[in-house]
């Protein structure tokens, strides 16, 4: 029996998997742990996990490592993080995403605190670009964002803060410029990058994109995604800062991935890995493990319980390789 939040539950932990050495870097979990598809289907949860807490705490035994999905959306606040962190055993990991205006992304003014879209003025725009914004505004969001990370990197939890830059960021003199603002906003950080359109890793781009990752320390980020689109980028398995090494799986769903229209960003990532695509990637996740000190894997596949399934067969498939 496992005791969450006081609450008695029979599905035992899976942690203990992470005892073997073999695999004791490579840490296995989700996109987000509140997705309300995932709640909804019921397949994840037990039956009597109904508040957050519980649910994090339910979650926390049965995966090492989270993304935090909810901060690209909304600047996350201290309070919270420290609920995450008070709610998780020692060793669980939170890597979490940055908000989205720092990583060219276009925000509604409510998207921001409201003291700061008070500081906006009465002529603020009905879309925001990071780049438009005042500089006094631009430089309180990274003081506000360091801030909200500070509970979980004093707890020792905090992994990759992630950027995942926009698609219609190219490989260029500009965007390149944006991603070095970025690092040296968000030092004393792990950061980590995921690009979104092809000419970051195209051709000759890709070994100097690399190499420009490796200066500015900043952990390059594996994608698994469908192919074929612009705002794709190839499955490049390399790394690039030693401490760690990000595989994302986005699913390969190719029907849905620039859909316009969908209810959820969960309808985009609908896709079901299966075992022997999962098994193809092992021999790479092993290899990267050679490489950094730490290996994240994280299911983006977040429709209903997608995520959760693919990271437990995952980790299955890690486990009996290195029997």
């Amino acid at each position: 029996m496992v005791l969450v939040a006081g609450v008695r539950f029979a599905q035992p932990s899976l942690l203990t998997l992470y005892i073997n050495p073999v695999i004791a870097n490579i840490l296995v979990g989700s996109a987000s742990w509140t997705d309300k598809t995932l709640i909804a289907c019921g397949r994840f949860y037990p039956p009597g996990c109904r508040t957050a807490e519980q649910r994090l705490r339910f979650y926390a035994q049965q995966f090492p490592l989270v993304e935090v999905d909810s901060s690209y959306y909304a600047m996350p606040l201290p309070q919270t993080a420290q609920l995450w962190a008070d709610r998780t055993p020692a060793g669980f990991t939170f890597n979490v995403k940055a908000f989205r205006l720092l990583t060219g992304h276009q925000a509604l003014p409510t998207a921001l605190d409201r003291d700061l879209q008070k500081a906006l003025g009465p002529d603020v725009p009905r879309t925001l670009y990071y780049e438009k914004l005042p500089g006094e505004i631009r430089d309180e969001l990274w003081r506000r964002f360091r801030g909200a990370l500070a509970p979980l990197q004093v707890a020792g939890k905090l992994g990759a803060v992630h950027f995942q830059f926009a698609p219609w960021m190219l490989r260029n003199r500009a965007s390149m410029a944006h991603v070095e603002h970025c690092v040296e906003k968000m030092e004393g950080h792990l950061v980590a990058a995921e690009f979104r359109h092809q000419t970051w890793f195209f051709g000759e781009h890709l070994e100097a994109t690399l190499d420009w990752e490796r200066g500015l320390g900043l952990v390059h980020t594996v994608v698994d995604s469908p192919q074929g689109f612009a705002n794709c980028v190839p499955c490049v398995w390399d790394v690039t800062n030693p401490r760690l090494a990000i595989v994302r799986l986005h699913g390969r769903n190719r029907d849905t991935w620039n859909k316009k229209g969908l209810a959820a960003s969960s309808a985009r990532f609908d896709y079901q890995y299966n075992a022997d695509e999962l098994a193809a990637m092992v021999p790479e996740i092993e290899h990267l493990a050679e490489q950094a000190r730490q290996v994240h894997v994280i299911f983006n596949t977040n429709h209903e319980d997608q995520g959760q399934v693919g990271a437990r067969m995952m980790r299955e498939l890690l486990r009996v390789k290195a029997r």
